[in-house]
């Protein structure tokens, strides 16, 4: 099995009330990276309604990852059949990672 089709769940809290935690899963680490981006695009759209083309680069997404007051995965190891946590390190180091392939993929790698 692909090492990025691994069952990922995100584990977080957006804020310090304990009533924002929240998790939510995905059948890849990819779609896990694409959906904290997605998040990180919505709030862009919501502080900026009237921006047509939003842009961001690596440390304003990083910056919105620490602003997090928890932020964790968990991610299924098949040789092991057991989910292993993953801290806000790891996956900063996948959304550069994920990134970089996107930018690869349509030309545009920085």
């Amino acid at each position: 099995m692909a090492a990025n089709n691994k069952h990922t769940i995100i584990l977080m809290q957006p804020t310090p009330n304990r009533m924002t935690r929240t998790f939510m899963d995905y059948s890849s680490i990819g779609q896990a990276m694409e959906a904290l981006c997605g998040m990180y695009e919505k709030k862009l759209r919501d502080v900026n309604p009237t921006v047509q083309n939003l842009t961001y680069d690596i440390s304003d997404l990083f910056n919105f990852i620490d602003g997090m007051t928890d932020l964790s995965a968990l991610v299924y190891d098949y040789t092991i059949q057991a989910y292993l946590p993953c801290d806000r390190q790891w996956i900063k180091s996948k959304l550069h990672r994920h990134l970089r392939c996107l930018a690869r993929d349509h030309g545009q790698l920085y």
